[in-house]
């Protein structure tokens, strides 16, 4: 079993100043370890917030001691979580992910989204924490708006390469 590496308290505090106020969005954490993101999104107002973790017991803590309405947690696979919100049709304002580093998924990651893209709102924003050694590739339909570099850590901030009216519904 991978080792979890939670977003440090720095990034995390970058994050949520740069995403702004959350009240009423829709936030989907990928690879959520520990569920301190998706936690803090619901802490600001994202709702629904809907997680997905492999390994369900990495997040209980937080969650027991925690209790927000606005939280689903998907105990699955991300390929199957992406599917399942798929499947229900949930859109999100914030896609953030944070792959485990080292295993090449800036490059499958927003391949993966892009086939997934209408889970992502129009005007919403994908959000990949990955280390400065991995390599992001940022496929159609979506362009890299800005990067942030933290340490060894960057947040990439993705988004909808075309007009807004192009954006398939």
């Amino acid at each position: 079993m991978k080792e979890v590496r939670p977003t440090t308290g720095m990034v995390l505090q970058a994050l949520f100043n740069i995403l702004g106020d959350l009240r009423r969005k829709s936030f989907l954490d990928l690879f959520s370890g520990t569920g301190k993101v998706a936690f803090e999104a619901c802490r600001r107002g994202a709702s629904p917030v809907v997680s997905v973790e492999l390994i369900r017991s990495r997040s209980q803590d937080i969650w027991k001691k925690n209790r927000y309405d606005c939280h689903t947690h998907l105990s699955m696979d991300v390929r199957k979580g992406l599917s399942w919100v798929a499947r229900r049709d949930m859109v999100f304002d914030v896609v953030f992910a944070d792959p485990p580093y080292g295993e090449k998924w800036g490059r499958s990651l927003p391949e993966l989204l892009a086939s997934r893209s209408s889970i992502v709102a129009r005007d919403g924003v994908i959000v990949i924490e990955r280390s400065v050694d991995d390599k992001l590739a940022v496929p159609d339909p979506w362009i890299l708006r800005d990067e942030r570099k933290y340490g060894r850590s960057v947040l990439s901030f993705l988004s909808w390469s075309v007009n807004e009216e192009e954006v398939p519904s």
